[in-house]
């Protein structure tokens, strides 16, 4: 019978130990095979280029649909399993694909890299300051190498978490990452476990958490071969945007949920990140009596966030809050928030006055959901939503900022626009200029998009590398997304966008370091690095002391607006926003300024950002 224990006793260790892959064992070089394949009637361990020293292995037939093996396989081994005598398959959590994911697996020995960041607890959630990234365009490299050799330049930004776009290995040569298929094996394009481990190990000496973006809704359409084995993973009569919905509830749903589970546990543990940004979590489809999002919460808490802070962010297009309330008590507490797209919906449509698709829900009155995005959280809560075509939201007045990241550019916003521009391509420099005061000075943990501090205009492209036969849906699907965001017409002409299955839109979707260098571009480098020794100076220390109930946002009819955030001491943090090209006079707060996008005069004034701080309020 297959043993399995309960998920270990909560440390900074370095093999996370679960009932799923290759796990190395202590003695000479044996490691146990386990695989979860209920429909199988067979299992064989199969080396590369069998010989009659290690002719295939049956692995034995365990309860639940459970085969398992231990057998001499020391690290670095290459294997795949062979299902009924037919089918080849890689392990579903292979821990490294060095080639690629229909490829062999090889065995690794999470305990061979000398971790060094034992003292490491991580950082408050509020303490977030977040630069987003991919890794295969954030450097020249490609790599997480190349990630390690930028850790200085992030550091000296101001940035303390790093925010890794989906590193589950996936087909073909690049990739947004949402397409995986390898769970549980860091994408060998960008280099080995190990040197993705040098990264976060690296990044901690410096101070700053890594998180790591995880899609649980559903797998990629190549390279996944569940199906063939194990098709309770699967819930037949339901579908997600991206196919098959995972069976987070149905018959055999146990070991479905503890896959996803373990996965997490095994990025926190084995690789030490300090959270997981969950994708498109309206996509999970749960109806359990503990929903799979609770149940992972509660074993992340009791696990390895007992010992240190691990955060876990939910990307939400319900703008649901049952799932954001964290336990102010717990010793370290760990952030239960979500990415706030109404924040960047409202400023997008100030900066840029577009009204397509998602922004027609903000184009009438976008100050007004600006204003109570930073007084309550979401901007929807309830309301009808045109876009939607029904009510979105729930009541988030009661959760602090910190629940809400906050943010001007993502990878979505950024990469789901046919030709991949970026805001600082849509709009003046008095606008942003504006707009990244709102952004770093506000109490939410904001978010940079990798190349935002320094204004690039490099564009992000959508780019999928999927086996050919599937090329012509994917550039179909982007079309049929335009013509849905633009309301177009059948006899309206498609929007101009590159082929996202060609190399060239890969590659120039990678950052210009060289760009930063620009005279121009040094400019927003500085102001961002000014606003965010700002805020760790003048907002940081207060929050703790803030009292949300009490915060308002007061919107003019001239157009401004005024939002106060009340603290227990008597302080008061004054926003006052003149978000337009039209020039107006403005009355100032009360308090000690802190930041102005321009002088305080009484000349009219467009686009215009103050922040004060007012004592001894009454």
């Amino acid at each position: 019978m297959l043993v399995i224990d309960d998920p270990p006793s909560p440390v900074l260790s370095r093999q996370h130990d679960m009932p799923f892959g290759a796990i190395p064992l202590a003695t000479g070089g044996h490691t146990r095979f386990n695989l979860w394949a209920p429909q199988a009637r067979s299992v064989h361990l199969c080396r590369p280029h069998n010989s009659p020293d290690t002719p295939p292995q049956p692995l034995c037939r365990q309860d639940e649909g459970w085969f398992s093996l231990e057998t001499h396989a020391p690290a670095g081994t290459r294997y795949h399993y062979l299902i009924d005598e037919t089918h080849a398959v890689p392990d579903p959590a292979s821990r490294h694909q060095p080639h690629h994911v229909h490829a062999d697996s090889q065995v690794v020995d999470p305990k061979a890299f000398p971790w060094q960041d034992g003292t490491w607890h991580g950082r408050p959630w509020a303490e977030a300051i977040i630069q987003e990234l991919h890794v295969g365009t954030f450097s020249p490299e490609g790599t997480f190498d190349g990630v390690t050799r930028k850790l200085d330049y992030l550091a000296d930004l101001g940035i303390t978490a790093l925010e890794l776009m989906p590193l589950a290995d996936f087909p073909g040569r690049f990739g947004w990452g949402y397409d995986g298929v390898s769970f549980f094996a860091p994408c060998a394009r960008y280099g080995h476990p190990d040197t993705l481990k040098n990264m976060i190990q690296q990044a901690h000496a410096r101070g700053m958490m890594v998180l790591l973006d995880v899609v649980y809704n559903h797998f990629g359409p190549e390279g996944n071969y569940l199906h063939l084995y194990a098709p309770l993973f699967f819930q037949r009569n339901r579908h997600t945007p991206w196919g098959q919905a995972i069976n987070f509830d149905g018959r055999g749903s146990r070991w479905v949920r503890r896959f996803f589970i373990e996965n997490a546990l095994y990025w926190l543990e084995e690789f030490h990140f300090d959270g997981l940004r969950l994708d498109a979590v309206q996509a999970i489809i749960d109806h359990s009596p503990t929903h799979f999002l609770d149940e992972l919460h509660e074993t992340v808490a009791s696990g390895p966030g007992k010992q240190r802070h691990v955060h876990l962010i939910l990307e939400n297009g319900d703008n649901a809050t049952r799932f954001l309330q964290a336990d102010p008590n717990a010793k370290y507490p760990g952030g239960r928030c979500q990415w706030n797209d109404d924040f960047h919906h409202g400023c997008h449509v100030l900066a840029t006055s577009e009204q397509d698709g998602y922004y027609r829900d903000f184009h009438t009155d976008p100050l007004a959901h600006l204003g109570r995005c930073l007084q309550s959280g979401f901007s929807f809560q309830g309301e009808f939503s045109d876009y939607f075509g029904k009510k979105r939201g729930s009541p988030s007045q009661h959760l602090p900022p910190e629940s809400f990241v906050t943010f001007l550019q993502n990878h979505d916003q950024t990469g789901n626009r046919p030709m991949g521009e970026r805001l600082h391509s849509l709009a003046t420099s008095d606008a942003m200029r504006a707009m990244a005061a709102l952004l770093l000075l506000a109490p939410q943990p904001p978010m940079l998009f990798m190349g935002q501090e320094w204004g690039s205009i490099r564009p992000f492209y959508f780019f999928s590398d999927l086996q050919p036969q599937l090329h012509s849906s994917i550039v179909s699907g982007r079309s049929r997304e335009f013509v849905h965001f633009f309301r177009l017409s059948k006899t309206d002409p498609l929007p101009a966008f590159p082929n996202p299955t060609k190399e060239k839109t890969f590659l120039d979707s990678k950052l210009d370091w060289a760009e930063a260098e620009l005279p121009q571009h040094q400019e927003w480098l500085l102001l961002h690095k000014h606003l965010l020794a700002l805020r760790k100076k003048n907002i940081l220390p207060r929050l703790g002391q803030l009292l949300q109930h009490r915060t308002q946002a007061i919107r003019s009819l001239s157009g401004q607006l005024h939002v106060q955030w009340f603290f227990q001491n008597g302080e008061v943090l004054h926003l006052y926003a003149h978000l337009s090209p039209t020039p107006q006079s403005l009355d100032y707060p009360k308090g000690r300024l802190i930041f102005a996008t321009s002088g305080l005069g009484t000349a009219p004034q467009a686009w215009f950002t103050g922040w004060f701080i007012e004592e001894n309020y009454s």
